[in-house]
C-alpha cells in the first residue's frame, strides 16, 4: 500500500532502492553526529529484500515529490516472536510532516500481522524526535545486553 502527502508518498522498499536508503542513514547519522566506522554500510543492506522481507520483516521508503528517497524504516525479524524496529530515519526536509508516526504505525501493523509478541529498538540518546515518538506509542526503555556502537538506549514494545 502507497500513503500519499500532497509532496511525499511511503512505498514498500525493493533492493533498487539500497543506494538511496544508504544515502538518507549517511545523511542524517552525520547530521546527529552518529556515524560508525560502517557509515551507512549496513551489511543487512546489501540485499535489503532478502533480509528484511523474510520472516515476517518489513521495510518501507518515503520519496518526494520528484522520486527522490528522503526517509526510510525497516522491521528486521529477530526470531519467530520478536523483530527489531531499524533504519528509522528521515531527512530534515521531509520531517514534521508526520510521515514517521505514518512509518511507525505501518511497521507496527506489520509486526503484529506477522504474529511477532515484541518489537525492540536501539537508538542514541541524540535522536530526541524518534525517542519521543517511540515512546508515545508504548516503547519502554531496557537495559540491553549490547548495543550498537553508534547507539547508547534500547527499548521495547510488548503486544497485548
Amino acid at each position: 500500500m502507497t500513503t500519499a502527502w500532497p509532496n511525499h508518498a511511503i512505498r514498500r522498499a525493493t533492493n533498487a532502492d539500497i543506494t538511496a536508503i544508504r544515502a538518507v542513514l549517511y545523511a542524517v547519522r552525520a547530521e546527529y553526529g552518529v556515524l560508525s566506522e560502517l557509515g551507512a554500510n549496513d551489511p543487512e543492506l546489501d540485499d535489503l529484500e532478502a533480509s528484511f522481507f523474510r520472516d515476517g520483516g518489513h521495510f518501507e521508503v518515503i520519496e518526494d515529490a520528484t522520486g527522490r528517497i528522503v526517509g526510510c524504516a525497516g522491521l528486521y525479524p529477530l526470531g519467530a516472536q520478536r523483530a527489531e524496529l531499524c533504519k528509522m530515519y528521515i531527512e530534515r526536509s521531509a520531517r514534521g510532516q508526520g510521515m514517521g508516526k505514518r512509518l511507525l504505525e505501518n511497521l507496527l501493523a506489520a509486526a503484529r500481522r506477522n504474529g511477532f509478541q515484541e518489537v525492540w529498538l536501539e537508538t542514541n540518546s541524540m535522536l530526541t524526535e524518534a525517542i519521543t515518538l517511540y515512546t508515545r506509542y508504548g516503547f519502554v526503555p531496557v537495559e540491553p545486553e549490547l548495543l550498537l556502537p553508534r547507539c547508547d538506549q534500547a527499548f521495547l514494545l510488548r503486544f497485548e
